[in-house]
C-alpha cells in the first residue's frame, strides 16, 4: 500500500510502499478512505512542540521514530477482523475515533482515555490515516457517520470535537452575554458553525486576516474584529459593555492569548486550545482581582463525536469549507496548510 510519511523532521513527506498492516487480537483493518489535515500534523511533522523560553518538547524524546504515518482524522472501510474483534462487519463504514489510551492505567478503566499519559493515539503514537489502510486496535473506536457527509465526518474527530469540546466549556453563557473567539482558521472556523448549537451568546470573532474575518461571518459569527487593530481592545470592551464572559483562544500564540485574558469580563473564562507555540506573561494579581480562569481544552471525548455527528445531522452544524485532495497530494497539502493558504480544512480523498 502507499503511504505518506515523515522520514526526516521538517521534510516533505515521502511517498513509501509498505505492506498492508494485518489485524492481530482485537485489530481492526481500516481502508482509508478520507483523511483530515490538521494543524496538529505540522507539529508531528516539525518532531516537536514549542513550549516557550526557548524550550522544546521534542517528539523523538517521546519515542516516535521514523518513518511516522501521521494523520488523525481518518475514516474509511472496515476491510478485515482480526481473530478476536467484534462489533463491525467487512463492508461497514465508521470514522476512528484516534484518542486512545493505553487501557491499563486507572484513567483508561473509567473510561476517560482524553487523560491517560502513555495514549496510543492514531497518527500522533502510532500510523495514522495519510495511507491507504490503517490498523485500529478495538472496534470500539469506530462510530458510525450514516447521514453526514465523509469529508465533514473526517474532520469532526479531530477539529470538530475539539471545537465542540471548547464550547461545552463555555455552554453556561447567556443570550446577554458575549462569547469571543480568537481564531478563524479551521479548527477556529468549525467553532463559529457550531456556537450557536452550543452558546446562547453572541459570538465575536477576532482575525487579522480579513478573508478569514469574511468566513467567519459567513459561518454564523455576529460581529468580527480585527485583533491587531491598535484600538482594538477599546472596541471590543466597547462593544461588549465591559468585556466579553468568555473566550476561546483557537491560535494559542502567546499574542492571542495575552490579547485574550486582557479583555474578560469580571468572572469571565478563557479556553485556551490552540498548539501554536509559545509563552505570554500574564499579572498574577488580575486572576483573583477579576475573578478570572484560564483552561486547557484538548481535542474531546468519543461522546463527544458521536453528540457533535448527531448535531451535524439535524443541520444545527454549519460545515467549515472543504478542500478536496486526493491522497498523493499529502506532502503539497500539508505544506499550504502550514503556509496558510487556504480558509477551511484540507480533506485527503482515496478513491
Amino acid at each position: 500500500m502507499k503511504a505518506y510519511q515523515i522520514t526526516q523532521w521538517g521534510a516533505p513527506l515521502k511517498e513509501r510502499e509498505i505492506e498492508i498492516p494485518a489485524p492481530k487480537g482485537t485489530e481492526v483493518l481500516i481502508k482509508v478512505t478520507a483523511c483530515g489535515v490538521c494543524h496538529s500534523d505540522i507539529h508531528i511533522w516539525d518532531g516537536f512542540f514549542d513550549m516557550g523560553g526557548g524550550r522544546k518538547v521534542t517528539l523523538e524524546d517521546r519515542g516516535l521514530s521514523l518513518p511516522f504515518t501521521v494523520g488523525h482524522e481518518p475514516l474509511g472501510e472496515v476491510a478485515k477482523l482480526g481473530p478476536d474483534a467484534s462489533g463491525v462487519s467487512v463492508g461497514d463504514q465508521r470514522v476512528v475515533y484516534p484518542w486512545i489510551g493505553c487501557g491499563d492505567c486507572d484513567v483508561c478503566k473509567r473510561d476517560e482515555e482524553l487523560l491517560c499519559n502513555n495514549p496510543i493515539t492514531i497518527g500522533t503514537r502510532r500510523d495514522g490515516g495519510y495511507a491507504e489502510y490503517l490498523i485500529v486496535p478495538n472496534a470500539k473506536y469506530l462510530v458510525p457517520y450514516d447521514g453526514v457527509d465523509e469529508a465533514v465526518a473526517a474532520t469532526a474527530a479531530c477539529s470538530g470535537i475539539t471545537a465542540y469540546s471548547a464550547l461545552k466549556k463555555q455552554s453556561h453563557l447567556r443570550a446577554k452575554e458575549s462569547l469571543l473567539i480568537i481564531g478563524a482558521g479551521g479548527v477556529g472556523l468549525a467553532g463559529v458553525g457550531m456556537a450557536k448549537a452550543v452558546v446562547d451568546a453572541k459570538i465575536i470573532v477576532a482575525d487579522i486576516d480579513p478573508v478569514k474575518r469574511e468566513a467567519a461571518l459567513a459561518a454564523g459569527a455576529d460581529e468580527v474584529i480585527d485583533n491587531s487593530d491598535p484600538d482594538a481592545r477599546k472596541q471590543l470592551l466597547g462593544m461588549t459593555n465591559g468585556g466579553p464572559q468568555g473566550a476561546i483562544d483557537f491560535v494559542g500564540a502567546p499574542v492571542t492569548t495575552a490579547f485574550g485574558f486582557s479583555v474578560l469580563a469580571k468572572g469571565a473564562s478563557l479556553v485556551l486550545v490552540g498548539l501554536y507555540g509559545g509563552a505570554v506573561e500574564l499579572s498574577t494579581s488580575l486572576f483573583p482581582l477579576k475573578v478570572n480562569n484560564i483552561l486547557g481544552s484538548y481535542v474531546g471525548t468519543q461522546q463527544d463525536l458521536v453528540e457533535l455527528l448527531q448535531l451535524i445531522r439535524e443541520g444545527k452544524v454549519k460545515p467549515v469549507p472543504l478542500i478536496k485532495r486526493q491522497l498523493s497530494d499529502a506532502p503539497i497539502a500539508i505544506q499550504e496548510l502550514r503556509e496558510g493558504k487556504a480558509v477551511g480544512r484540507f480533506v485527503l480523498i482515496n478513491y
